[in-house]
Order: C-alpha cells, then structure tokens, then sequence
C-alpha cells in the first residue's frame, strides 16, 4: 500500500449529525523507535506488544456546522490544549478524510489509566480518533474491506503519533519496513506475520509508577535530537538487525534470550539520550535500585523477569503468566518501594 492508497475518492452523503465510540490499548514497545523523519515516518522498525486493559475509549459526535471545530473532553473536562492540538491533527489529514472539515466535533475520551503513568496515552488516543475517522468514514457512505478500514486507520494514527499505528492491532506489530517482515511498511502498522511461541502470547505487563509526573523532556524533542546524533546511524542499523533477532526469539521461545534483548534495546534508547547534544537523563533513582534488584532476584531465582522503559522512568516489567506466582510476590514485597506514591498498574497483553 502506497500513500495514495489512502486518499478517498469515493462520494460522501454528509449526515446533518452523528456520534461513533472506539476504543483503542496502548502497546509497549520491545525494539525501540527512536529518531523520525516528516512526515512521521520512522528512522527505524519497531515492534510493540499490545497492551490488554490499558486503553482509551473515545465518542465523538459530529454535527454539520459552516465551521470547523473541535472540542474535546478529558475525563468530563474539557481541555482546550487538547481541543486545539486534535483540530490541527484533523486539519491534517484532510487530504485523506475529505469531509473532516465540514462538521463541529465534541470528543469524550477516558482512558483506563493514570496520565503521565508510563503507558503511552497518545498511542492509544490517537489510535481511538483514527478508529473513529474511519467509522464516520462508513456512516457516510465509504465502502471497504475490513483489511483496508484497519490499515488506514493505523495510517491516519501515525500522523498524530507515531507509535500509535501499532496500537490497531493485537499481540504484535511492526512498524517500520523491515526486509525480514513481509508487507511491512512505514507509512502503517502489521501484525506480526509469524507463528508465536504460547509462551509470549501470556506475557504480564505490571509498570511500576517511578515518576508520575510530566516528562522533563518531551518525546518530540528527544526524537528530534536524533538528527544530528554521533551514534544515530549505528542505532538505526542496530535496531534492524535486533528485530531480525528478535523474531527468530519470539518463534523458538528462548525466553532468557527475549530478556537479554529486550532489556538491551530499553537501555539503549536511554543511552541515546544520555549522549545527545543536549544530553537528558530520564530515568530516576529508583528506576535504577529496581533495575539493579530485578537483575539480582533473577540471577538468585533463575526467573523469567525482565524489564523495559520507553522514554520515562517507569519500568515495564515483563514475565510469563506461569511465573506470576513467585514474581507478584517479589514486586510486592521489594520493587514497589521504589514507586513514587506506591502505585503499580497490572496489565497483560493482548491476544
């Protein structure tokens, strides 16, 4: 699929009002995307699991107006920074919903989990809002294949925010072309095209609430950091050559292997920015007493726990369900300490 698969040509009947609801998980990446390109495209593959009961659940009601608006509401809030930032969002992908400007939106959205937790509430908003777009899109007249209605809407929730193509799909997906996943692609997601070992398909994701609130640097200016990085090209070569690994890992179900790898590519995109010009540090204290306590658990219990980060403080920690016994116990009795107000959020994937 090309970028003009995208841009509608079919007739739209414009209804005077109506109102669609989506709801949309978050995902955690396991090979990082770190570093983009305009508009939004990757420097690197990525592949994320998604998340089973971290999710956003939108309703948008459209109703004809001779302008354009947008309104949107946080938990019953009504939050103008955001209203604003989603009619540029719409504004932008008019090219490929037609109509988009022809009504007034009021938008309800409530996600499943705490803002600034560590789950990426942008993945999974965004991801609501395409899913959405594309559901007015049918309601007024747009005919397509089930195929087609996922794909695009993973294309429109990569223009608002990169990760969040991948939050379309369950278990995992892959962004970013990659000469080893077939149909892969940059401009949208894909599920992971291979049979998956049972063992991955279980996965826990328990995030331990280090730092709550907002970043000190944001995402966007830490991607864009990348640009000039001393080491931007390495990590981009290093990045494919991981996936390739990785999925060799997620068929055979070499779990020690998984962690080895999945830790890597967290602590590696923290180094990235550790050495950028300027240099940030966003893990904190605790991030690192954790990590240093869930290396020596394992090494004492020979367990199956291991962690990730994206860009923040808050540790993922991932391990297989017929594990859980002995490593809820563990989080419960020495990581949670280290958690800013004692806050854990429990998760698994989604398959």
């Amino acid at each position: 699929m090309t970028e003009s698969d995208f841009i509608s040509t079919q007739p739209y009947t414009l209804l005077e009002e109506g109102e669609v609801k989506a709801q949309c998980s978050s995902n955690i990446a396991l090979i990082k995307y770190w570093g983009k390109y305009e508009p939004q495209l990757p420097a690197n593959p990525s592949i994320s699991y998604t998340l089973t009961d971290s999710y956003t659940q939108t309703t948008v009601h459209f109703k004809k107006t001779h302008e354009f608006a947008v309104h949107v509401f946080l938990e019953s809030v009504e939050q103008e920074e955001f209203s604003k930032k989603i009619k540029k969002y719409l504004s932008s992908i008019q090219k490929y919903i037609p109509f988009v400007e022809n009504y007034e939106y009021t938008i309800h959205t409530h996600n499943s989990f705490p803002h600034s937790s560590g789950i990426a509430s942008s993945a999974s908003g965004f991801g609501a809002i395409a899913q959405c777009m594309m559901e007015i899109s049918k309601k007024l007249g747009e005919t397509m294949t089930e195929e087609y209605k996922i794909q695009k809407a993973s294309f429109l929730a990569r223009l608002g925010s990169g990760s969040a193509c991948r939050s379309l799909y369950k278990g995992l997906a892959v962004w970013g072309r990659h000469p080893e996943i077939p149909e892969s692609s940059d401009l949208y997601a894909v599920p992971y095209p291979f049979e998956i070992h049972p063992d991955f398909t279980t996965f826990q994701d328990t995030v331990l609430l280090i730092h709550e609130g907002v970043k000190e640097v944001s995402s966007t200016v830490g991607h864009g950091l990348m640009n000039n990085h001393p080491y931007a090209e390495a990590r981009f070569n290093e990045a494919v050559k991981n996936l390739s690994e990785l999925s060799v890992i997620l068929q055979n179900g070499d779990l020690d292997a998984f962690g080895r790898l999945v830790e890597h590519e967290a602590l590696t995109l923290h180094a990235m920015m550790m050495t950028s010009q300027p240099a940030f540090i966003l893990m904190k204290t605790g991030t690192v007493a954790a990590i240093e306590k869930i290396w020596k658990f394992r090494k004492e219990t020979k367990t199956h726990l291991f962690f990730t980060l994206d860009a923040g403080a808050n540790l993922h920690l991932l391990y297989p369900e017929k594990e859980k016994g002995l490593i809820s116990s563990f989080i419960k009795n020495d990581l949670v300490k280290y958690t800013e107000n004692g806050n854990i959020i429990l998760d698994k994937v989604l398959f």
